[in-house]
């Protein structure tokens, strides 16, 4: 008879191509994943992989797969279901991962009505995204996505990125350019204010130069501060110039603390993305997290 933790094991190793990665997955160790494939390889009498540097499935190995993951994907979820459902609390426990922004920004103001707990994580998308394939965390609010084949992306949330800046900024020059299509002298202006930037390689201003203009940002940044909160509250008190998500400034616009300056020529837009691992997650926890951006 055939252990299903063979059929798992085949899985992690397909899905991850190395028996370490596959342990790690499936926290055995990695004679026992070796033992497990070993084992199913003999059951199924073909060889599954080539042991190479990185395990390479076999034709056999392959076809395998398209007719085992379906199936057990179905099997592992209804565990999850079930499990879920028999140890499920009044306030359910969620554990989320996201950037510290978007969580102080967007969820931060609904989870008075959240029906649930979190324990919340902040980091960089991809050490969080790390976290969430090791089982450290149910959900991450990702700011790009990556190819693994185990994490689904879900489409959250489009943000669109401004230039904003200090409300004692005389910004008419500048906008009497811009209204000119005088985009060469507009960004020369714009070149000539002191800027606050989120990282020293100006990623996110960058993209907003790359976008409006057709070529890098000639930036040196007078403070670079790995906050755009703390970036944000800074120009309050401090003459200059960032580029950051709409909807971060918005409130403090509202509250004339600064000024949303240029959305520029063409929007500069990024995808938010809700990722987790189905097999692991259930259809109730993915509809509360989605509570948060409704």
């Amino acid at each position: 008879m055939v252990n299903l933790e063979w059929y798992r094991t085949f899985k992690a190793v397909y899905q991850t191509g190395s028996l370490t990665a596959a342990s790690k997955v499936l926290f055995i160790s990695q004679p026992n994943v070796s033992q497990h494939l070993s084992a199913l390889e003999a059951h199924v009498g073909k060889q599954l992989f080539e042991r190479k540097p990185r395990l390479v499935p076999t034709d056999h190995g392959k076809l395998f797969y398209t007719q085992l993951v379906e199936p057990l994907e179905k099997l592992e979820q209804l565990e999850t279901n079930f499990s879920a459902m028999c140890h499920e609390q009044q306030f359910p426990t969620i554990r989320l991962g996201t950037v510290k922004e978007i969580f102080h920004s967007v969820l931060l103001p609904r989870l008075k009505a959240f029906p649930a707990n979190i324990i919340t994580s902040f980091g960089l998308t991809k050490d969080l995204l790390i976290k969430l394939g090791n089982g450290e965390l149910d959900f991450v609010i990702a700011t790009q996505r990556t190819e693994r084949k185990d994490i689904i992306f879900e489409p959250i949330l489009t943000e669109s990125f401004v230039i904003a800046g200090s409300t004692s900024l005389n910004t008419k020059k500048f906008h009497s350019l811009v209204q000119k299509k005088e985009l060469e002298k507009a960004e020369e202006w714009l070149l000539q204010q002191p800027w606050l930037a989120y990282s020293t390689d100006l990623a996110i201003i960058r993209r907003f130069w790359l976008t409006n203009f057709k070529k890098r940002a000639a930036i040196h940044p007078r403070f670079v501060i790995p906050d755009m909160n703390t970036i944000l509250q800074a120009l309050e008190t401090i003459d200059g110039l960032t580029v950051a998500a709409d909807y971060l400034v918005r409130g403090l616009q509202k509250e004339g603390k600064i000024k949303m300056i240029w959305k520029g020529e063409t929007a500069t837009t990024n995808v938010i993305y809700l990722a987790y691992d189905k097999t692991k997650t259930t259809a109730r926890q993915v509809e509360l997290i989605k509570f948060l951006f409704i």
